[in-house]
């Protein structure tokens, strides 16, 4: 009963996508890659109806099966985000795995002649050009790397440890390391312009949300309008102070002027706190020329009171 409800949502989103845009829609690989998941959706039942159940290689299409889980792909924008920063790191991952290539290529090379080619060589990690490349794999992924330069060491050979450190060296704290660097770079482009998108779809729409208030604001004016043709109003304010009695306080609204705008708003705010702070500092100043007039008060001589004429 699942495989046949996600089978059916699949097709359905496909004829919906197809109807849709029918050009456009080849055009995204990850369409074709739905495409593709539906094809292997549909292999099983298209080999039990022309091999039968007890086809041989029956098993091998059901374990295909599993890849039906890369659907998910399509849904999670972060996913096609890393695997587009994977397909732009193709070309220079091929270059870093050809020089890692060459090099593998050398020290096989030397490493056949130096520790296989003699009687007393070691044959088995050495002894030919295919099992020279495998042991320097393990080299390079630094894996059992002890156990294979203390084999050297028990056939003493002299050059053993020079060799190993060298290439262990070059080959994993530098090309791998290159290729882990170039991973992160590309992934790191990729999420930034990722991040791009989502904003500038974000603002898109913001726009297209302010577009169809302002239309509804037009409508609204208009229909005030009509209405004051209709109905005996004394003026224009008088209509609106009624149409205001209407609104809500959830009610959307979109303002052009610059009086509105938030740089005016902060400015405005900043320029209140500066006379705040102007105020304030004239205050004290004048409650510091006070008691500098009340100290000068207090130090002047007082006046000697005038002699009254008794004869007057």
């Amino acid at each position: 009963m699942l495989e046949i409800i996600f089978v059916s949502i699949y097709i359905t989103e496909f004829i919906m996508k197809v109807y849709v845009d029918p050009i456009d829609y080849w055009k995204d690989g990850y369409n074709l890659m739905d495409v593709f998941i539906l094809v292997i959706i549909f292999l099983p039942y298209v080999v039990r109806k022309a091999k039968g159940i007890h086809y041989a290689h029956l098993n091998i299409v059901d374990g295909i099966q599993s890849l039906r889980t890369l659907k998910f792909i399509s849904y999670i924008r972060g996913i096609q985000t890393f695997i587009t920063a994977v397909g732009q790191t193709v070309y220079t991952v091929a270059s870093v795995l050809i020089l890692l290539f060459v090099l593998m290529y050398i020290f096989a090379v030397l490493g056949f002649c130096l520790f296989g080619a003699s009687d007393r060589g070691d044959l088995e990690n050495w002894g030919n050009l295919a099992v020279a490349f495998f042991t320097l794999f393990s080299l390079a992924t630094v894996d059992g790397w002890t156990d294979l330069q203390k084999q050297l060491e028990n056939r003493n050979f002299a050059l053993s440890w020079a060799f190993t450190i060298i290439f262990i060296l070059l080959a994993s704290f530098i090309f791998l390391n290159m290729f882990v660097g170039v991973m992160i770079m590309h992934t790191e482009d990729s999420i930034k312009k990722f991040e791009r998108d989502m904003m500038l779809q974000r603002h898109m729409t913001l726009m297209e949300e302010k577009q169809v208030i302002l239309k509804r604001q037009q409508e609204d004016v208009s229909r005030l309008m009509q209405t004051q043709k209709n109905v005996d109003y004394k003026d224009f304010s008088e209509l609106v102070e009624n149409f205001k009695k209407t609104l809500r306080h959830t009610d959307p609204m979109v303002l052009d002027d610059f009086g509105t705008s938030l740089p005016f708003i902060d400015v405005y705010l900043s320029t209140l706190d500066n006379q705040d702070t102007t105020v304030y500092k004239l205050q004290e100043l004048y409650y510091e020329i006070v008691h500098v007039l009340g100290l000068m008060l207090e130090d002047m001589p007082e006046a000697e009171p005038l002699e009254q004429d008794d004869e007057q």
